[in-house]
């Protein structure tokens, strides 16, 4: 039961991180793309703004991907939390904690799932298991 749980969680927020990531670098699913996403970045400070645009959104799509199969999850689990972090300090942190405001709670919420995920490992419905499993 546990790994259909892990499994669970780790499609759901792997897949949506990916989503995120192909906004970023294709502007997919109602994204701006890396030019967009580039000008946002430089907006808030982040330059130059296309290559952390495509720094992010390779992360999250290859986290998002790597999260949701299960392979080196803790290294996934490092990718989305870096991206949160950045979101936090750079974009929502002035805002206070809940969403409602554009603050960090969505982002905290992301950080410890990814977290939670990485220390009780990806379960047996992972590529980390059917690879590195005895």
């Amino acid at each position: 039961m546990l790994s259909s749980a892990l499994l669970l969680v780790r499609l759901v927020i792997g897949l949506t991180f990916a989503g995120h990531g192909a906004q970023k670098l294709f502007g997919w699913f109602g994204g701006y793309g890396l030019k967009g996403t580039g000008g946002f970045m430089e907006s808030i400070g982040v330059r130059p703004g296309v290559l952390m645009a495509l720094i992010a959104g390779l992360l999250e799509l290859a986290g998002g991907l790597m999260f949701a199969a299960g392979l080196f999850t803790p290294v996934a689990a490092a990718f989305i939390v870096m991206t949160m972090l950045v979101a936090i300090f750079k974009v929502h942190g002035r805002n206070g904690y809940w969403v409602t405001s554009n603050g960090i709670e969505y982002n905290v919420a992301l950080i410890a799932i990814a977290v939670a995920v990485a220390m009780a490992g990806a379960g047996a419905y992972s590529l980390d298991y059917t690879l590195f499993s005895q």
